[in-house]
């Protein structure tokens, strides 16, 4: 686990809409605790393996009276569905960022040459891509900024009861342990 080392005040949770429902963000972590998984770009293979581990365990979190919400940089919500449905993770609240606003306000950043080139990412890389069959990363601008580092959040009652900030693009959380509150 990594703890961000400014949370995002409260405020800005209610700035973040859900694209399907039109919910605040706050409305839902006031409600029940919500697990806020920010996704690198739909073009990364580690962002579509996030896609289908989170699909593993939606019903185990869900369970666990977990609100699942993902954040991504897809601009248009057919593009953010189309990968949803593919890894059977639909319907599934989710908050279009295309400027990366929540992310910066989460203390996110795009990484640097050794968080997303490095030796472990190339490795991990063709794991996620070729043996677990997440396919190749490609690049496009409709599919998000293949330079942004991703990041899980557990939120209830306005605080950031735990969080995993990836150090490397290749890291993989485990997000029953995150849920974990």
């Amino acid at each position: 686990m990594s703890d961000i080392t400014t949370p995002p005040p409260p405020a800005i949770w209610g700035k973040m809409t859900t694209v399907n429902s039109g919910e605040s963000l706050a409305q839902m972590a006031e409600q029940q605790p919500v697990l806020l998984v920010f996704l690198r770009f739909f073009g990364c293979s580690f962002c579509r393996e996030a896609i289908s581990d989170i699909a593993r365990r939606r019903k185990k979190l869900e369970k666990r009276g977990l609100r699942i919400v993902l954040v991504h940089m897809a601009p248009g919500r057919e593009t953010a569905e189309s990968f949803f449905k593919k890894y059977k993770l639909f319907p599934i609240d989710h908050i279009s960022d295309p400027q990366c606003h929540f992310y910066r306000a989460f203390g996110l950043t795009r990484g640097t040459p050794k968080q997303l080139f490095g030796l472990m990412n190339w490795i991990r890389g063709f794991q996620a891509a070729v043996l677990e069959g997440h396919g190749a990363a490609y690049q496009s601008e409709e599919l998000g900024d293949g330079f942004q580092m991703p990041g899980v959040f557990v939120l209830h009652k306005g605080a950031i009861r735990n969080s995993f900030v990836h150090r490397y693009a290749h890291d993989r959380p485990d997000y029953e342990e995150i849920c974990q509150i």
